[in-house]
């Protein structure tokens, strides 16, 4: 026996015991009485427990509970020297474990009070830990209470005590798992682990869990609870907790002891749901937070992310996505995408690096790229995670290029690219370091002037974090300069090592397993093993299938991403090793790809390797540059980096064994270049050999670069040797491209006078020489090659002879012409070009004859040719044709031109083709030929093709009218042409549409031809988009502009100056634009017309769409104008309500509408307005008969303001409001109408002013339908939309009555605005007396503003309404009277609604209210019966109101007692007795007989009520009432005694 339990040691701990107990007594005999006896009668228990038992420690154990009980009330005394005693003593006892559940119970609840009282800190939590650590007996509640000990001393304010405390929370937090770690190892055996299930079904009641495991559970739920800043449900007491703390708690328990997540489901689902929306909860902050945005238009100032906070989350969730993946791969996916986001560039910098180091921490762990890329990428709607990593990192390495740190230093590399050889200028800081005189550059990068260095962040293939690791950080960290870059530089890095070694070595182990299966089964004796082998092998199969679906797809995923950083980084890079770790990462990628046959990808990193290797800038003018002779060439654009591609489609290349470069025309163009700067030339055999030195590229070579050129001569000629491993489809597409780089650079040479490059020829010769045995595949396209330069040369000096102007050498050159298409026009091929030159040369002036001979070559071209010719021929000889079509010489040949171009034949094979296209998704062909999404079915190309076609007719309308007006058929020709235009107008497809509607735009902006006396200053010019505008031809009748549309020669044919124009008669110009109105109107109407009944796939037009058909009206209206009537109107009115009530798709909706707070319109709602203006300006200056019109366009406006409160509907389809549609999702957006609305409402507001006392304006009732729908926002008030409506509604409203009333007190006898009284007067007491409620955090100074608009609205009717009661109707005066005295009532009565509470604090509306009840009460100038009784009223209800606010008065100051009375009953009731002094002068100035018997009645009833205000307890109103009562001395008079008729 040993340790603590040998019989040496179980005697020494009995010593240790006796002596502990005895120095306690000892210690406690005079201040503690009761401890010292508690300690005696302990050493006898010790003794007897000793004496009595053979198993002395489990004895102890037994009875632990009575043996600590005098340690205990030991520590109870709080006596620092007795206290540090009794722990020493309790932790001897832990450490040989004789402490049951019972004394841990009490030793802990004993703890806590020292914690309370804060005494022995330190003391207390090295016992914790002693009891914690040795024994297991502490559970439930007395752990959950000695871990909550051990948090609350972490938070005290001592240092050291706190420090000490976070170590031992650490530890206990261990303690606690690595107990349930234990149990389950303790249990593994007995029972069966319950089988993992995903996600939270089935999940198991906490109660099931083991003690240590169930301890461990309640801790790490609480530990989520804290860090949310909820209550913990188990560590009862806690007083304080930070996030920081928790957060590096939970992330050590994840990382620590990942297996009890894994292995319990209780654990995992606490891991679901509990801390993962906890961490993107927190995450909260960091997402929305956009630096150096504004804040304002938000409701909620946005919380700025906290680094430290921010930082801890990031390590958490490295954790969850490293250990628990596979339970976790929806949060995961949301996890990786903020990564990912965090990468953004308005991000804090600090925050970017710490995301770009947990993005390195993933990219050194190619399995886990790996499952990414099986989960989320090779999902379909799933994110392309993996995909979407490595672009982000790329993106971020692009924008530190773009916008530096702040605070770096920008370097500005005045002299270009560093290799241009001129020394570098820089700034001082940008990495010059002068070391011994010279200057050495630091590792950097720089690019466009940006300068960043590369610092040694981490070793190759490990993460190691900088920021990541600043637990003890509070405020952000400055990121040195080139930090970011140079983590994100290693992430590519270690991403292509991670993933290619990870690839490679399982593609070495499946070929392997493939080969050794193989061969066993060959040699497998037995038929019955024969088969199992057989089966493991087609398994095997299997296996490798699967595992090379996801290798093709990492590589598809990443290479794009890939290629457009390092592509970027090698131009950037000014250091050696970073651009060797590039190009071997290129190198690396451009193998794995081949590897696994990808051949675009291949291909492009080869391409990028080239780029590298030739001069600067090179690139863009050589390697961009596409010709006819290309064979398939795709471009793809990765990251805004366009990137040229051409490769044939064969997979063959595999085979390619030396230098293995794809042999396509890019690389070999490329090669070209290189032979060309390095000045090699063709020697016999085909092999290229150093030249003599001559002035030119080839000068500037060095001396180490002149040693290398044999070494380069010799891989070339092996490059091309090596072609004799290519298989027969592969030698071809090889062959082909040196004929078409031949074929290049013949051309070239031929256009610029210089030697051409034989660099094509030679490598023929070559590549000819190593496959003579397979002569047979070169043979023909070799000879054909050379025989078509042959060709060329015999016809070019034919096509020269078109620069001689004599004729009869043009009429030899035309016959000659004539003579090679009888014999030989199939087989001209690339000499078609020159053929069509030589009779589109053929000008005006030449002569009948000759232009007759080459319309005859024309002619037999396009009878006989056409089928046969070059498809790029095509638009030559439709060029040729339409030049023909302008010669003046022969009519007839003019007309038969155009006839040649068969335009609307064309345009309805089109349509039909168009209409009847395979919807069906061409698929890319075997992985060579990548096609746009826009153009990726028969139905979309077609579309294409009918746009062009549509174009092109359009614009020969436009432009050649003059030419085609004349003839007879051209009415008949513009309805096709307008009906062609229709129906593609209305066509489901978005592309045909809108092209429709700008061929529409361009005939309409045809200008007719002048007539010589009505000829302007300057000509008109036709308007289409042409480059070049030829001056106005000389003569005495011709002043007309023309257009050049094209260069083949000066064909386009000039009116001799004797022949005069030809005028077109008015009347059917004016047929001509009728029908482009009709064609208009059914576009308008059917193309907004809703659906009905409600589809899925539902056809709804698009904004740009609408923009466009609205954009046409005022151009037409132009032309229109003088028979447009009230029906065009409707059906114009019609359109434009229909088009702005069309919703918008959810996925446009971010670049069509602007933000909801935004006031501004989109360019439809704009364009339907201008519709409008154009209308009413031309009603304006037009005839009489046309002011009908303005009450039509008034109702319109006016259904538009109403759009403010209810926005239209489309037919039954459901619209989203714009804050809750989901982008990329098929709903509909309605827009924001409140701007469109409001502008409207300027627009009536602005129209009324200039049309008030138009006969039809007044006949049609327009000022009643204003006031009747400003009534919907004005009643809404406060509910409006938008609070900027009521307000301009009332500004609006109180416009249109200054201007309308006058006119309508003209009228009044005519009765035409009976029915407008009512409706004003409803609405005036719907907006003064809302029933909508102001919101609650309207401000006072708001407040005080809307009230001051209420008085206006008072101040309106006591200007422009009562002064003129005679000529308003008595019902009128009477409403406006009573809403008077409701808005003089400001103090609260019982008859008051709910509503109507916040009225009563409107002072100055209330006062302004009364003041004009006064101002209307007295009048000395009664000329009228109207006016006495406007007077009477008046009065009468102003007396009423002054009763009722006395007695009011008096009641509440009677009721208040000392209390004074709100501010504004004092305000008011001075107000009302100011008022009474004031009416009884009027009365007394007023005449007799003009004051009202019944009035006098009611004065002198205010007495009585007077005289019981004396004993009101304010200053203020006993001034006033002073006042009030000094005038009612004239009615003290002594009774009359006088007998009357025998009466007293």
């Amino acid at each position: 026996m040993s340790g603590t339990n040998s019989p040496e040691a179980v005697k020494k701990l009995l010593e240790n015991m006796q002596s502990d107990l005895r120095a306690l007594s000892l210690e406690c005999k005079k201040k503690f009485p009761p401890v010292k006896e508690a300690a005696e009668s302990g050493i006898i228990k010790v003794k007897t427990i000793a004496a009595r038992n053979t198993e002395i420690l489990a004895a102890l154990k037994e009875n632990s509970s009575e043996v600590v009980q005098p340690f205990l009330m030991g520590c109870g005394t709080k006596e620092p020297k007795i206290t540090q005693l009794c722990l020493a003593a309790i932790q001897r006892l832990m450490s040989h474990e004789v402490v049951s559940e019972t004394a841990a119970g009490n030793i802990i609840n004993m703890l806590w009070q020292l914690m309370e009282n804060s005494l022995e800190e330190l003391k207390l939590l090295q016992t914790v830990l002693v009891l914690l650590t040795t024994n297991t007996v502490v559970h439930d509640e007395a752990l959950s209470k000695a871990i909550v000990l051990c948090f609350r001393l972490h938070f005290t304010k001592d240092n050291i005590t706190n420090n000490t405390a976070a170590a031992t929370v650490r530890q206990v937090v261990t303690v606690v798992f690595e107990r349930m770690v234990a149990e389950d190892e303790r249990h593994r055996d007995t029972t069966d682990q319950p089988v993992l299930v995903q996600g939270n079904s089935n999940r198991r009641s906490v109660s099931a869990l083991r003690p240590c495991a169930k301890d461990a559970y309640m801790l790490f739920q609480d530990l989520c609870q804290l860090v949310n800043a909820d209550a913990p449900y188990w560590l009862v007491g806690m007083t304080e907790m930070t996030r920081t703390f928790g957060l590096e708690l939970l992330e050590s328990v994840l990382n620590d002891f990942p297996q009890v997540f894994l292995q319990h489901q209780e654990f995992s689902f606490l891991l679901k749901e509990r801390v993962c929306p906890l961490v993107i909860k927190l995450f909260s902050p960091n997402i929305k937070f956009r630096q150096g945005s504004s804040t304002s238009s938000s409701p909620a100032p946005v919380e700025k992310p906290y680094f430290p906070i921010c930082m801890r989350l990031l390590r958490v969730v490295s954790v969850l996505i490293k250990q628990f993946y596979s339970l976790l791969v929806t949060e995961c996916e949301i996890f990786l995408s903020l990564l990912v986001k965090f990468l953004d560039a308005d991000k804090p910098q600090w925050l970017r690096a710490v995301a770009v180091e947990s993005i390195h921490r993933l990219c050194v762990q190619p399995q886990l790229l790996r499952s990414f890329c099986q989960s989320y990428d090779m999902k379909q709607h799933s994110t392309k995670v993996f995909r979407d990593i490595v672009n982000a990192l790329g993106s971020f390495i692009q924008s530190l290029f773009l916008v530096p740190p702040t605070g770096s230093p920008v370097a500005t590399n005045q002299a270009g690219n560093n290799n241009s050889g001129g020394p570098v200028s820089a700034p001082a800081n940008s990495g010059m370091l002068g070391i011994g005189g010279g200057v050495t550059l630091l590792p950097a990068f720089e690019y466009r002037g940006t300068w960043i260095p590369i610092l040694t962040v981490t070793v190759q293939g490990s993460a190691k974090a900088t920021y990541l690791e600043m637990l003890d950080k509070v405020e952000p960290p400055t990121i040195p300069e080139g930090y970011a870059m140079s983590v994100a530089f290693h992430c590519l890095l270690d991403l292509v090592r991670g993933i290619t070694s990870m690839i490679e070595g399982e593609l070495g182990e499946a070929e392997t397993e493939c080969q050794t299966a193989t061969t066993e089964a060959v040699s497998s004796p037995t038929q019955s093993s024969e088969q199992q082998e057989l089966q493991s092998t087609s398994d095997q199969m299997d296996k490798e299938i699967v595992s090379r679906a996801v290798w093709e797809e990492m590589v598809n995923a990443c290479w794009c991403g890939l290629l457009a950083a390092l592509s970027l980084l090698l131009d950037a890079s000014t250091d050696e090793a970073a651009t060797e770790n590039i190009l071997k990462a290129e190198l690396t990628m451009a193998a794995l790809c081949g590897r696994l046959g990808l051949v675009t990808s291949r291909d492009a990193f080869i391409t990028a390797i080239c780029k590298g290797s030739l001069p600067p800038h090179y690139a863009l003018t050589v390697l961009n540059t596409t010709t006819a002779a290309t064979l398939s060439n795709k471009s793809y654009s990765i990251q805004g980096q366009s990137v040229m591609m051409i490769s044939p489609s064969s997979e063959s290349h595999q085979q390619v064994v030396a230098v293995g470069q794809p042999l396509a025309v890019q690389p070999q163009g490329t090669v070209m270049h290189l032979v060309w700067i390095l000045g090699l030339k063709p020697s016999s055999g085909g092999a290229l050999k150093p030249g003599r030195a001559v002035e030119g590229p080839s000068t500037v070579l060095t001396t180490a670069v002149m040693t290398d050129l044999p070494v380069i001569s010799n891989i070339l000629s092996r490059l091309f040797e090596s072609s004799q491993y290519l298989d027969d489809v592969s030698l071809h597409h090889l062959i082909n491209a040196l004929c078409s780089l031949s074929l290049e650079a013949m051309d070239m040479a031929y256009g610029n006078n210089k030697e051409p490059s034989l660099f094509a020829v030679a490598k023929l010769l070559e590549t000819g020489l190593v496959n003579m045995h397979r002569i047979e595949i070169l043979w023909r396209p070799l000879t054909g090659h050379l025989l078509e330069r042959l060709q060329l040369l015999l016809l070019n000096p034919l096509k020269e002879m078109s620069n001689i102007n004599h004729p009869d050498i043009r009429l030899k050159q035309l016959e000659c012409v004539l003579q090679i298409l009888q014999s030989q026009g199939d087989s001209l091929g690339p000499g078609w070009p020159l053929v069509l030159g030589v009779m589109g040369a053929i000008r005006n002036d030449q002569g009948e004859s000759l232009i007759r001979t080459a319309f005859q070559c024309l002619q037999l071209v396009v009878t006989d040719f056409l089928p046969t010719m070059p498809c790029t021929c095509l638009q030559i000889v439709v060029d040729v044709a339409g030049s023909f079509g302008l010669h003046n010489q022969e009519l007839n040949i003019s007309l038969t031109s155009i006839g040649l171009l068969v335009l609307f034949h064309l345009l309805d094979r089109v349509r039909e083709s168009s209409t009847t296209a395979d919807k069906e998704k061409i698929e890319s062909g075997g992985g060579n030929i990548l096609i746009h999404h826009s153009r990726d079915t028969a139905e979309k190309q077609w579309a294409e093709t009918w746009v062009l076609t549509l174009a092109g007719v359009a614009r020969i309308f436009n432009t050649r009218r003059y030419l085609l007006q004349p003839l007879g058929d051209f009415s008949r020709a513009w309805d096709v042409l307008l009906d062609h235009i229709q129906s593609a107008a209305l066509s489901k497809n978005n592309e045909v549409s809108l092209a429709a509607l700008k061929s529409f735009q361009e005939i309409l902006q045809i200008v007719s031809p002048v007539r010589d006396s009505d000829k302007p200053e300057t000509p008109p010019a036709v308007n289409v988009p042409v480059p070049v505008l030829l001056g106005p031809v000389s003569g005495p009748s011709l002043n007309r502009a023309f257009v050049r549309t094209d260069s083949i020669g000066e064909r386009l044919g000039r009116y001799s100056s004797s022949e005069p124009p030809v005028v077109t008669d008015e009347l059917e110009d004016s047929n001509l634009w009728w029908a482009a109105w009709n064609t208009w109107c059914r576009i308008g109407s059917e193309s907004t017309k809703p659906p009905v009944p409600v589809e899925k796939l539902t056809f709804i037009p698009s904004q740009p769409f609408l923009t466009a058909l609205i954009q046409i009206f005022p151009a037409l209206y132009q032309h229109i104008k003088t028979g447009f009537n009230m029906d065009d109107l409707q059906k114009l009115g019609v359109i434009l309500h229909s088009a702005v009530s069309v919703p918008i798709s959810s996925d446009a909706s971010p670049f069509i509408l602007p933000s909801y707070t935004e006031a501004v319109l989109t360019s439809l709602q704009e364009s339907v307005l201008t519709a409008l203006d154009v209308l009413q300006k031309a009603i304006c200056i037009g005839a009489e008969n046309m002011q009908i019109m303005y009450p039509a366009i008034f109702d319109q406006l006016l259904a538009f303001v109403e759009f403010s409160c209810k926005p239209p509907q489309y037919g039954e389809l459901e619209t989203k409001h714009i804050a809750n549609a989901k982008y990329n999702q098929a709903e509909w957006v309605a827009l924001n109408y409140v701007p469109f609305a409001e502008r409207s409402l300027d627009v009536v507001v602005d129209l009324y002013q200039k049309t008030a006392c138009h006969k039809a304006v007044v006949n049609e009732k327009v000022l009643q339908n204003i006031i009747k729908t400003l009534r919907v926002p004005l009643s809404l008030k406060y509910s409006c939309p938008s609070e900027s409506t009521w307000k301009l509604a009332v500004s609006s409203l109180l416009k249109v009555l200054s201007i309308g009333l006058p006119v309508a007190r003209q009228h009044a006898s005519s009765g035409k605005f009976d029915s407008m009284w009512p409706e004003l007067a409803n609405t005036f007491e719907d907006f003064l007396f809302t029933k909508s409620i102001p919101p609650d955090n309207l401000s006072i100074q708001e407040f005080q503003r809307n009230e001051s608009i209420d008085v206006e609205v008072v101040q309106l009717i006591s200007t422009e309404i009562l002064p003129y009661a005679n000529f308003i109707p008595k019902e009128f005066v009477g409403q406006i009277m009573t809403m008077l005295n409701k808005g003089s009532i400001h103090s609260q009565s019982s008859s008051f609604t709910e509503a109507e509470i916040d009225i009563r604090l409107r002072e100055e509306f209330s006062k302004m209210c009364f003041e004009t009840l006064l101002q209307f009460s007295f009048s000395n100038k009664v000329t009228t019966p109207q006016e006495g009784y406007i007077s009477r009223m008046a009065l009468s209800v102003l007396l009423k109101r002054s009763q009722d606010v006395l007695h009011r008065y008096i009641e509440d100051e009677r009721l208040s007692g000392k209390c004074p009375l709100p501010r504004q009953q004092v305000t008011e009731i001075i107000f009302v007795l100011k008022a009474v002094s004031t009416l009884i002068d009027s009365l007394k100035k007023t005449k007799p007989e003009n004051v009202d018997g019944n009035t006098w009645a009611q004065v002198i009833a205010l007495y009585p009520t007077l005289v019981e205000c004396i004993t009101c307890s304010s200053s203020e109103v006993c001034a006033a009432l002073k006042e009030a009562l000094v005038p009612f001395k004239d009615f003290m008079q002594p009774p009359t005694s006088k007998v009357q008729n025998g009466e007293s």
